[in-house]
């Protein structure tokens, strides 16, 4: 007769055999991929504990003083740049698509370069021109007089205009590959049934749209729901800015991790919606369609087009960029940019690095594990692998702050934390581009090193690694470019004395120091474009 102990002992032992057995199922692809998982929503499960802890009163307290203001400013903001991206972004990519005029590659660029300057630059660097002797503030006086006062910035006017000259490319850039593989058909039967272009714009090409515009404003809204830079710079009240004043300011985390849940919440139900109607608005067309051809431009057509994507490109990128060349160029020749200023360059630099270089080994066997296993799990651990995308860089920062003090102390205040936060926020961008590198390898080739007497070391290492190289070098550029221009995480986890690009430029714009701040936003420019330059290429490619 067996004694409850004996019993109990045996329980666990079976609990531990269904484990190891569970375990075994996974393969050690599945195991990293799941233990990559785990790690990546520590900062989401550490913020959730935090903020069950707020009391109902400390709730109600929220509530009644802080959340409808900041839902009201947050989602205002949200639309008003939705609506700007959307007009900036459809009518330049209209116009480059379904018009051949002289400069078309030249306008494409620059419809994209603005990608390249970061939301706390271009508040930084517009503030500055439209001081009464900025460039813009100048401009503004000599032509409407002293009389009319010069457009203030700090407003959700002026937020909405930075941040939608910010992100219209990205709108543009999923519209025009929308507009690239559109076909004629249906333009030409509404044409022949006697529409107007501007009603087969309305009728047809709009309602085609509608999938490649719902993706674009998902990023859209994203990017604005979890901007920090520019509304701190432009002190304008939304979640990322009063989180992160709860968190430097008043040092209560109780509150910031309640905040932060209202902001999770609301970024995850946004997704959920859009992708709910964009499911709803799939269309398809036969493979034997034809393609529409762009028109050629008459001259005056050409002076049109060239006035209205010049206005944008002027505001977008020529200017800021003329700004940041004009202020570096001073800075240099008065001997400002000394050691200290390549020491920043230098801790941006080694940080990216890293970062990049860890985010894609985590990466790796998530997205190897999803293509290679399609199942509910895969899937499921590659969602998650995602949650960087839906959580801003204070929220994480937070999360990272509440998990190291509590199951780790020796590690906050160190470099491991703040790559802790920066691989956790950028993890989506290195899984997701791994995973299409991978999409397009054969599993035919794989088994036939298996066939050959590979192991599966050996198949990896000589076999998926290489042909999968490009596009992990792809997904290695993208993190590298965004951990070098990422400014809250930094911000609040840098160890001390460790100031960064964005960081140095925060404080030297908050201390209105312009001879310092422009040239590391300038250095963020120029370690941008790579990034650029194969987007632009691999974007070509899948046109041709």
């Amino acid at each position: 007769m067996s004694t409850p102990l004996a019993s109990h002992a045996g329980t666990e032992l079976n609990i531990m055999q269904r484990l190891l057995n569970n375990i075994r199922q996974l393969g050690s692809l599945g195991f990293f991929s799941v233990l990559v998982v785990l790690i990546a929503i520590i900062p989401l499960l550490f913020i959730i504990q935090n903020s069950l802890q707020l009391s109902a009163e400390k709730w109600l307290g929220l509530w009644s003083a802080r959340l409808p203001e900041l839902l009201w400013n947050t989602l205002s903001l949200a639309t008003l740049v939705a609506l700007g991206c959307l007009f900036l972004g459809v009518s330049s990519a209209w116009l480059i698509t379904r018009r051949d005029f002289k400069g078309k590659k030249l306008a494409t660029w620059l419809m994209v370069l603005p990608l390249a300057i970061p939301t706390y630059v271009f508040a930084h660097i517009y503030t500055v021109m439209l001081d009464s002797d900025g460039w813009l503030g100048q401009a503004w006086t000599n032509v409407f007089g002293s009389q009319v006062a010069i457009p203030d910035l700090y407003n959700i006017g002026g937020v909405t205009l930075v941040l939608s000259l910010a992100g219209f490319s990205y709108v543009f850039l999923l519209v025009k590959g929308a507009m690239l593989h559109s076909n004629r058909t249906l333009e030409e039967a509404a044409r022949i049934q006697g529409a107007s272009p501007a009603r087969v714009f309305w009728r047809i090409n709009l309602p085609l749209l509608r999938p490649a515009i719902a993706a674009s404003l998902a990023l859209v809204v994203l990017h604005v729901l979890s901007d920090f830079g520019a509304v701190s710079m432009l002190r304008y009240q939304t979640f990322t800015l009063s989180i992160y004043m709860q968190m430097s300011g008043r040092f209560d985390y109780q509150a910031a991790a309640g905040l932060s849940l209202v902001l999770v919440l609301l970024s995850l139900t946004f997704l959920v919606v859009e992708r709910f109607f964009r499911k709803r608005q799939r269309y398809y067309s036969s493979a034997q369609s034809s393609l529409i051809q762009p028109s050629q431009a008459s001259a005056w057509q050409q002076v049109l087009i060239w006035s209205w994507l010049g206005i944008i490109a002027l505001f977008a990128f020529i200017l800021p960029l003329a700004w940041m060349i004009s202020w570096s160029w001073a800075s240099w020749t008065e001997a400002l940019i000394g050691a200290e200023f390549w020491g920043y360059v230098k801790n941006s630099m080694t940080v990216a690095f890293l970062a990049a270089t860890l985010a894609l080994v985590c990466a790796f066997p998530v997205a190897f594990y999803h293509s290679r296993k399609h199942s509910v799990l895969s899937n499921s651990l590659f969602n998650l692998s995602t949650v960087g995308f839906v959580i801003p860089g204070p929220v994480i920062a937070l999360g990272v702050i509440t998990f190291l003090t509590t199951q780790l102390p020796l590690l906050y205040g160190g470099l491991i934390a703040l790559l802790f936060a920066l691989i956790v926020r950028f993890l989506p961008l290195a899984s997701q581009a791994q995973e299409a590198a991978m999409q397009q390898l054969t599993p035919s080739i794989e088994q036939a090193g298996r066939i050959l007497g590979a192991g599966p070391i050996e198949n990896l290492r000589r076999v998926i690694l290489p042909m999968i190289s490009g596009g992990m070098a792809s997904a290695w550029v993208l993190v590298f470019i965004d951990v070098m221009k990422e400014l809250p995480a930094t911000l609040i986890l840098r160890p001390t004395g460790f100031d960064t690009l964005p960081v140095r430029i925060w404080i030297e714009a908050s201390e209105e120091m312009l001879e310092l701040a422009a040239p590391a936003a300038l250095m963020l420019v120029v370690g941008t474009l790579p990034a650029i330059w194969l987007m632009m290429r691999s974007d070509a490619r899948a046109n041709n």
